[in-house]
C-alpha cells in the first residue's frame, strides 16, 4: 500500500510517500480503507520530534475516515463507513496517513452519511473535541462564550456548535484578514488577540464571559481567566502557543475568585457508543445545513509536505483535509 512514512523527525520534507506493508487484520481490530484524514497540530509536533514517546519510522495520523475492509471479532462489517479517532493512532501504532490503517475497534465509529469524503474527513477529531469542551464548560442557552484561538479548526467547530446551542460567541484571531471568516462562521464579535484581551472582552461584556474556551494554552490562560465572569468557567483544551507548562504558577494569584478552571476530555474519554451518537448528530446537522464543517483547504496524498507546511505557517482558517486518492 501507499503510506506517508516518517523515518526521522524534521521539517515537512520528512513526510515521504512510499510503499509500506499493508497491516494484517486481527481480532478486536479494524482494518480501514482510508479515504481522507484531517490534519492536527499534534501531528506537526510529533513530526518535529516533540512527542518523546513516539519512535520512528512512524505513519502519523490521529484520525481518518473510510470504509471497513476487515473487522474480525467485531460487530462491524466490510464496506461500512467509519471514522477512527485517537486511541494511540499515529503515536503508539501507525495512524491514518496511509491507504489502510489498523485501529482498535473501541476507537472506530460507524457513521451513516452522504457527505463527501473531504467534508466528512474534516469532522471527527475536531468536532468531537469541540463538543467535549463545550460539555466541560456546562454552558446554557443565552450565555456568552469566548473562543480564544477562534480560527483553529477546533475553535471554528466550537463556534458553530455554540451558535447552534443558542450562545453569544466572541472569538479571537491574531490576523485582521481572518475576521470576516470568523463572522461568517457565526461569531457575534471578533477581537484581535494581542496576548492581552481581558480588558477588551470586558468592554464588550462588562461582567466578563460566562465561559472561555482556551485553545492557545498556558501562554494566554492567565489573561483568559481575567476575562471570565464570576462563577464562570475556563476550559483549557489546546496548546496553539506551543507552551505546555507554567514557569511560575500561583493559583490564588492567577485564578480570580469563584472562576473555575477545567480541561476538556477531548474526543477520547467517552465510550464508543457515546462518541458515535455525538458524531452522528454532528454529521446529521452538517448534512442538514445547520452549520458547516469549516473545511479550509483540501490537499491530495502526494501533497502532504505542502499541507504540513501550510499548517505550520498558520495559514489555515478551519480544517485542513487530505484526500487519499484511489490508485
Amino acid at each position: 500500500m501507499k503510506a506517508i512514512v516518517i523515518e526521522h523527525a524534521g521539517g515537512p520534507e520528512v513526510l515521504q510517500v512510499g510503499d509500506w506493508p499493508r497491516p494484517e487484520a486481527r481480532p478486536g481490530w479494524v482494518l480501514i480503507h482510508v479515504k481522507a484524514f484531517g490534519l492536527n497540530r499534534s501531528e506537526l509536533l510529533t513530526r518535529l520530534g516533540q512527542s518523546p514517546s513516539v519512535t520512528f519510522p512512524r505513519i502519523l495520523g490521529i484520525e481518518c475516515v473510510g470504509t471497513v475492509e476487515e473487522a474480525p471479532g467485531t460487530s462491524l462489517q466490510p464496506g461500512q463507513t467509519v471514522a477512527a479517532v485517537m486511541g494511540g493512532m499515529g503515536r503508539e501504532f501507525d495512524g491514518g496517513y496511509a491507504e489502510y490503517t489498523l485501529v482498535p475497534a473501541e476507537h472506530v465509529l460507524s457513521i451513516t452519511t452522504s457527505l463527501s469524503w473531504e467534508v466528512f474527513g474534516a469532522i471527527p477529531e475536531t468536532f468531537l473535541t469541540a463538543a467535549g469542551s463545550l460539555d466541560a464548560l456546562e454552558i446554557r442557552r443565552g450565555q456568552t462564550l469566548l473562543v480564544r484561538g477562534g480560527t483553529s479548526s477546533v475553535g471554528m467547530a466550537a463556534i458553530a456548535l455554540a451558535k447552534h446551542q443558542g450562545l453569544t460567541v466572541l472569538a479571537t484571531t491574531r490576523s485582521q484578514h481572518k475576521v470576516a471568516k470568523l463572522r461568517d462562521s457565526g461569531a457575534d464579535q471578533v477581537l484581535i488577540d494581542t496576548g492581552k484581551i481581558a480588558d477588551e472582552v470586558r468592554r464588550v461584556l462588562p461582567g466578563g464571559a460566562n465561559a472561555v474556551l482556551e485553545l492557545i494554552g498556558v501562554k494566554t490562560l492567565p489573561d483568559s481567566l481575567q476575562a471570565t465572569a464570576p462563577k464562570g468557567t475556563v476550559c483549557l483544551t489546546g496548546g496553539l502557543g506551543n507552551v505546555w507548562e507554567f514557569e511560575h504558577f500561583s493559583p490564588m494569584g492567577t485564578i480570580p475568585p469563584t472562576v473555575k478552571l477545567t480541561v476538556s476530555y477531548g474526543s477520547g474519554a467517552t465510550n464508543v457508543k457515546d462518541r458515535t451518537t455525538i458524531l452522528q448528530k454532528i454529521v446529521d446537522d452538517i448534512e442538514a445545513g445547520r452549520y458547516q464543517a469549516n473545511v479550509d483547504r483540501v490537499f491530495h496524498f502526494a501533497e502532504i509536505a505542502e499541507a504540513h507546511r501550510y499548517m505550520e505557517e498558520n495559514r489555515a482558517c478551519g480544517k485542513i483535509v487530505v484526500l487519499v486518492d484511489e490508485p
